[in-house]
């Protein structure tokens, strides 16, 4: 899942993105409201947490444009205020979900991650093919009914390709909405990673290489 963190406090802008980054997600940080919009409209993220108020561009503006934009992106928006009024109207400026601070940081990954299972196309909180289930919600892999110790990094590569349904994702891709912005395009870090993923799921093989295109889960094994 990629998500990005539009927040000035800068600390706690780095600490909500440490934390979803130790949950797995690929996380950017914007620090004030002209960078954040810019990075919304660049980059395709899951759900994007948004402070209300921000210095450059206020966050209900960034808000209301990717709305009028027809943007897929999820909102998750934060506010000092947690009047019942405040809620109201940063749910009527269009964003799918609204937290007061102080939260628990709990509650925050629990609202972004159900956001992200609402991105279109929506998927269930559970993904299975053949003998292989990939729980989304408690980060767990199992296959055969066996557990699958898997880096974040792993998980959220197998998460995509699941996710595709057998269609094919390119390395391109999986570098977009697994790794963050300070990825490099041209390293070998995905296939690297696909390397170790085939290895730990075992035989028989369940990720095919398309030449020339990418990756994809082979559907056609999963049982009736």
């Amino acid at each position: 899942m990629r998500v990005l963190v539009v927040e000035d406090e800068a600390n706690l802008a780095d600490a909500i993105a440490r934390g979803l980054r130790r949950e797995g997600m690929a996380v950017d940080v914007a620090y004030d409201g002209s960078d954040g919009h810019e990075m919304a409209f660049v980059t395709r993220y899951d759900v994007v947490v948004l402070d209300r108020d921000l210095p450059g561009m206020h966050g209900d503006e960034i808000c209301a444009a990717l709305v009028s934009a027809g943007a897929l992106t999820r909102v998750l928006m934060l506010t000092a205020s947690g009047s019942v009024a405040d809620r109201v109207e940063g749910l009527q400026l269009g964003a799918d979900d609204y937290l007061p601070k102080p939260f628990d940081f709990t509650e925050l990954v629990a609202r972004v991650r159900a956001l992200g299972r609402r991105a279109t196309p929506a998927t269930p909180p559970v993904l299975s093919v053949a003998d292989l289930v990939l729980d989304q919600a408690r980060h767990v892999v199992t296959r055969g009914g066996r557990p699958v110790e898997l880096t974040r990094k792993e998980f959220g590569v197998l998460e995509e390709l699941l996710k595709a349904d057998g269609g094919v994702v390119s390395s391109e891709e999986l570098l977009e909405r697994v790794w963050d912005a300070n990825a490099d395009p041209f390293t070998t870090t995905v296939r690297v990673t696909m390397l170790t993923l085939r290895k730990k799921l075992g035989e028989p093989a369940l990720i095919d290489t398309v030449v020339g295109a990418g990756y994809r889960i082979r559907v056609e094994e999963t049982g009736p």
